[in-house]
């Protein structure tokens, strides 16, 4: 069985891959905070990336697949990754780095397909790209990049958000002319099961497979939240189109794990 370790498994995405993936694998994942609900969790770990090497915790638990959806300092974050990259070179393990459509960001006339030039304009996208580019000088079999967009859900960060503001009286921030893609949390942890179980390599961009206006997203889950014209504040930052989209093309999925932008919306209510 394969032995799987999620670095930040008591984040939003690294806790939703893990209830998705413990009853089929054998797996662990870490959090960071003493006091963290997970600390009586015996298949998770304390690690604290800032004071502590990630070496110790790979060489005793010895797995065989490490998904990596950790936040936090992004100059601790690459040295930990290079330290992964050490670790899986010597063993029989793989990487699956959740990275993000921000390495995308400076281009803007188009959306950006899995082996399209990554190019950032951003410290949050450039520092994706670096770990990114280690992972791109490895063998095939030890990596996967997995670049998402928006991120919904039920639960999710951006949800629980746009009913708190719509709640206290708050305008919605919007984009108008912002043109994206989005996925829903519950796809992306089914899409990530069935890479690791088909053994699939290289990059996959785990979005909708259509585009829509930041505006009218924000504006359709609201309203299917049942809030009915929101306040909103407009924020035009271009006065063309520009696009922040991360589009499947080289590694489509099976229909049943393809998503769209209508998913995305149905999703972000609990029914």
């Amino acid at each position: 069985m394969k032995k799987i370790l999620i670095l930040g498994a008591s984040g939003f995405i690294g806790n939703a891959l893990y209830k998705e993936l413990c009853s089929y694998f054998d797996t662990y994942g870490t959090y960071f905070n003493n006091s963290s609900p997970y600390s009586n969790n015996k298949k998770f770990f304390e690690y604290d990336q800032e004071t502590e090497n990630i070496q110790i915790l790979l060489e005793n638990l010895r797995p065989t697949v490490i998904i990596s959806a950790i936040r936090g300092n992004f100059e601790t974050q690459v040295q930990t990754h290079l330290s992964i990259i050490d670790y899986i070179l010597r063993n029989d393990c793989k990487l699956i780095f959740i990275s993000s459509a921000n390495v995308f960001d400076a281009f803007t006339n188009y959306p950006s397909y899995e082996y399209d030039k990554t190019l950032s304009q951003s410290i949050y996208g450039r520092f994706k790209i670096k770990i990114e580019n280690a992972l791109l000088r490895l063998p095939n079999d030890k990596y996967n990049i997995i670049r998402l967009p928006m991120v919904f859900g039920a639960n999710s960060p951006r949800v629980v958000e746009i009913k708190n503001k719509i709640e206290f009286g708050e305008a919605l921030e919007v984009f108008p002319n912002v043109v994206v893609n989005a996925t829903d949390i519950m796809k992306v942890t089914q899409q990530i099961h069935y890479i690791i179980n088909r053994k699939k390599q290289g990059v996959f961009h785990l979005g909708s497979n259509d585009l829509t206006h930041q505006h009218d997203l924000i504006v359709d889950i609201a309203e299917t939240l049942g809030y009915k014209n929101p306040l909103l504040k407009q924020v035009y930052d271009s006065n063309y189109d520009r696009f922040l989209a991360v589009l499947p093309k080289d590694n489509l999925l099976p229909k049943n794990l393809q998503v769209f932008i209508q998913d995305v919306v149905k999703a972000s209510v609990i029914i």
